[in-house]
């Protein structure tokens, strides 16, 4: 049981991470991403790509909502 919880929360990472950014757009496609993820995780490495580029836009959106509170 322990071992679906920490899979299901590496798999849904980016969707967490882009909670942290203001933008709901990136919001919205980390949690496509992730949902692709998770549905994608039964075959080996099929999860890899979604969650990479559902990581890199939620990566993206924090920086910029970061920037934007130094900037004000």
């Amino acid at each position: 049981m322990a071992a679906f919880a920490s899979l299901l929360l590496v798999l849904l990472m980016p969707f967490l991470v882009s909670l942290a950014g203001q933008a709901a757009i990136p919001k919205l496609l980390c949690l496509v991403a992730s949902l692709l993820a998770l549905l994608l995780s039964l075959d080996n490495y099929a999860a890899v790509l979604p969650w990479v580029a559902g990581m890199a836009i939620a990566v993206i959106s924090v920086r910029e909502t970061i920037r934007r509170r130094r900037v004000a």
